[in-house]
């Protein structure tokens, strides 16, 4: 369920996201604006063309990008709303100096964050029309493969495209991945009991399996999530799926740890590896909790704006 469907997304952000503006504009004018010095201080205004088809994300940053240089925005659009061009989205008015001083570095950040909750609103689409025949449809998510320095307006931006942002740092979720598996010699159990140690009860703990072995040994071990990375969609991933949920939904009949059930256990199956449009299909099945992509904010095309001043 997206979070625009139950308040403001820009609420999400946290204050320093204005440092972060800042900085971006000091990156790009670092010391004298010589274009800003010829064109002065008249003030104008310029046009928010939509160039094409898109989602229009990353209201916030744009506003206060031009917030900080003493120039207003006036929205005709609303955040999370698709366009087709040319599309008149906003008008700026202030200094022309300063409507130019801020036009790249608003536009950037325009052009990224559209393009990610575009592309996500799209696999999203796909997803809940591969998905009306499940009884509990997954819940599509992005990953932490994002850009340095640039992950709160990508993280924002999935939001905006309906996803689910997956966890923001290494502090929000502890995710035992093989590497952390395999400097603890294998043994599952010993780093899911080091990480509850670490982080507390409040933290869940998520590890990543490479196999159907491995997930049973974390659920056993009390892993709140179980990762299936890199599992072949379609008729395997169904199979070991169907397997995990019927050992641990706590029927009756258990036949002891080797072989069927083993007693009710609470825990997210997550999958994830190679999903994209082209093989969605495949990996929508019963009992998959989560599907998480990078896909959806990894190497998206941008969407096209540009800033034109009335003239």
């Amino acid at each position: 369920m997206a979070a625009a469907e139950y308040g403001t997304p820009h609420h999400l952000l946290p204050p320093t996201y204005k440092r972060m503006v800042s900085a971006w504009l000091e990156e790009d004018c670092p010391s004298f604006d010589y274009g800003g010095f010829v064109v002065g201080e008249e003030v104008k205004e310029a046009r928010l063309l939509g160039k094409s088809p898109g989602m229009v994300a990353g209201v916030p940053f744009f506003d206060e990008v031009f917030r900080q240089l003493d120039c207003t925005v006036e929205w005709h659009i609303r955040e999370g709303e698709s366009f087709e061009p040319v599309k008149h989205c906003a008008t700026v008015r202030g200094p022309i100096r300063k409507i130019l001083l801020g036009e790249r570095v608003a536009l950037n950040t325009l052009a990224r964050c559209s393009g990610i909750a575009t592309k996500t609103s799209t696999l999203l689409t796909l997803l809940r029309t591969h998905s009306r025949h499940l009884t509990h449809p997954p819940t599509l998510a992005g990953t932490r493969k994002t850009t340095p320095g640039f992950r709160l307006p990508e993280k924002y931006a999935l939001a905006i495209g309906g996803a689910d942002p997956h966890r923001h740092d290494l502090s929000s979720m502890t995710m035992l991945k093989d590497n952390h598996i395999w400097a603890c010699n294998h043994d599952i159990p010993r780093a899911i009991r080091a990480a509850r140690a670490a982080a507390g009860f409040s933290v869940k703990v998520e590890v990543e399996c490479g196999s159907e072995g491995e997930a049973v040994e974390a659920v056993r071990a009390g892993a709140d999530v179980v990762m299936l990375d890199n599992f072949a969609p379609g008729a395997e991933l169904e199979a070991v799926v169907g397997r995990l949920r019927g050992r641990f939904d706590g029927g009756e009949g258990r036949e002891g740890k080797e072989g069927g059930q083993e007693g009710k256990r609470e825990f997210l199956i997550e999958v994830s590896g190679g999903l994209e449009e082209g093989n969605l299909e495949g990996y929508v099945v019963e009992g998959v909790d989560v599907l998480s992509t990078s896909s959806i904010h990894q190497g998206v095309k941008h969407v096209d704006f540009s800033l034109k001043v009335v003239h």
